[in-house]
């Protein structure tokens, strides 16, 4: 069963997201890198000459990835939605009028203060509003 999160439950765990939302934007930067890196060194590699420091990058990008599928991993067993890597976006299953809603939180934010339609994404955000805010 999926967690359903109120407004109040999401902004609870926001300390815990956000440091494996930082990790998680952090390691997907330097696997991008290390990813631009073995493209370069292949470019005069083949098969049969392999690069030497083009496996290295191969070999760190790998372990990023890795450990960015272990930050995904502690996202979703907290019942989190990863929605974005490089950005930090993240949604929690929610309830608005009975219907399911997405409430969205994007790393730098103070708190969970956007909801959007399941099917709308990042682009439909809209602002929660105060009443939902408040803790009750």
């Amino acid at each position: 069963m999926e967690k359903i999160f109120t407004v109040e439950e999401a902004n609870r765990t926001l300390p815990l997201v956000s440091k494996i939302v930082e990790d998680l934007v952090r390691e997907h930067k330097l696997w991008e890198d290390k990813v631009r890196e073995f493209e370069l060194a292949t470019v005069g590699s083949s098969p049969e000459h392999p690069d030497a420091i083009a496996e290295l990058f191969q070999m760190e990008a790998q372990r990023l990835a890795t450990d960015i599928e272990g930050y995904i991993a502690e996202l979703n067993d907290l019942g989190v939605i990863c929605k974005g890597m490089g950005t930090g976006l993240v949604d929690f299953r929610g309830q608005i009028d009975g219907r399911e809603v997405f409430y969205c939180w994007k790393l730098g934010e103070p708190g969970v203060l956007y909801w959007h339609e399941v099917d709308a994404g990042f682009v439909g955000r809209q602002r929660l509003h105060p009443l939902a805010l408040t803790p009750r």
